[in-house]
């Protein structure tokens, strides 16, 4: 009798997995997301400078549901007090440029003297998705990881210019959690410069040497808004292209009045891969925080940004009574089909839906 051949693809019994590798831990995690914290446990731990608590804060802030915003609104007003004690910082400049590099270089050179930096970076938002899609925290991989650093990428969504809307409620957390040093890096793609302008102390606008959008930096009228010019990679062969440009960047600050705050912007080379001309930018921005508190200009600027603030809220909230009224819903399908039809047009259809508003 034929003894019948085993195949060589057989499968071995493999060894059994544990339910979870730490029960402990899973427990802890799953307790942290059932529970629901008063307003005084966020507060309180805000200002003690948890960062879980932080984090969870800011989700509320950025959240759209009705009760987390009531419940985000409670917790900024009680950590009010706590803030306004740092220095906020906008970067911009075009993607390329180097913004996420530059932030880290300069974000470890702060922590090293013992500073607490928070970094808000506004992630562009996929149009298709709808997620976030740049991913700063993977790109920042130092930074990430220092105990006196915070970072959190924001999707833009579909506020003006990519700037997250919730941004200036989660700068008041971060103040009150304690971090000395707020950075708002911006995506970079036009109108969204404008708005982060309105909420930081100091502006800067990050450049690259032979990127060919020097008169395009004119034009656009960054440079104006701008405390300072960095000129970005000025390493390698990109030393004397950086130096040029420089030259040029000075000469087109000359061309613009003198700013409010009597400070005159400076222009800066560094290379933040290799850490070369951070100290100076940071010494830079000493010299212009030491400038503008002794004029006032620095509590001035603070509430123009506040009135700034002010606005954008009020129109905000408008906005989002007005798409959800139920009258305006039902009648704005009405009017995008008439529209799709060629029965109206934009305008008329606008002014139809508004007059159907009521306050």
């Amino acid at each position: 009798m034929a003894l019948k051949k085993k195949s060589a693809l057989q499968e071995k019994q493999g060894v059994s997995q544990p339910e979870t590798t730490n029960p402990f831990a899973a427990q802890q995690i799953k307790k942290s997301r059932s529970k629901h914290f008063s307003v005084d446990e966020f507060v309180t731990k805000i200002v003690a400078g948890d960062i879980p608590f932080l984090s969870r804060a800011i989700t509320l802030v950025e959240s759209t549901n009705a009760t987390h915003q009531e419940k985000a609104n409670k917790i900024l007003e009680r950590c009010l007090p706590f803030a306004n004690t740092s220095i906020r910082i906008g970067i911009t400049g075009v993607p390329g440029v180097g913004k996420s590099t530059f932030i880290e270089s300069y974000g470890k050179h702060l922590t090293k003297q013992g500073k607490k930096v928070a970094v808000l970076a506004i992630d562009p938002t996929s149009s298709i998705n709808k997620g976030s899609i740049l991913g700063d925290k993977t790109r920042m991989e130092e930074l990430v990881t220092d105990a006196n650093a915070f970072i959190r990428p924001s999707p833009s969504g579909t506020s003006l210019g990519g700037v997250a809307q919730k941004t200036r409620e989660s700068i008041i957390l971060c103040e009150a959690a304690g971090f000395d040093t707020i950075i708002i890096e911006t995506v970079g793609v036009g109108q969204s410069e404008t708005a982060v302008h309105s909420m930081v102390d100091f502006f800067l606008l990050l450049k690259i040497a032979g990127a060919g959008d020097e008169l395009q930096g004119i034009k656009r009228g960054i440079i104006e808004m701008a405390d300072a010019i960095v000129i970005n990679k000025a390493d390698g062969e990109n030393i004397q292209n950086a130096k040029i440009a420089k030259t040029e960047f000075n000469r087109a600050l000359h061309l613009y009045p003198p700013k409010e705050s009597t400070w005159q912007p400076k222009v800066l080379t560094c290379s933040a891969i290799e850490h070369s001309g951070i100290t100076e930018i940071d010494v830079m921005i000493s010299k212009y925080l030491e400038i503008t508190t002794k004029n006032k200009y620095f509590s001035k600027r603070r509430n123009e940004q506040n009135i700034y603030w002010l606005k954008g809220t009020i129109e905000q909230q408008l906005k989002d009574n007005f798409y959800n009224n139920k009258k305006v819903t039902k009648q704005l399908k009405i009017e995008i089909q008439k529209l799709k039809e060629g029965n109206t047009t934009p305008f008329n259809a606008a002014i139809q839906l508004l007059n159907l508003y009521q306050i």
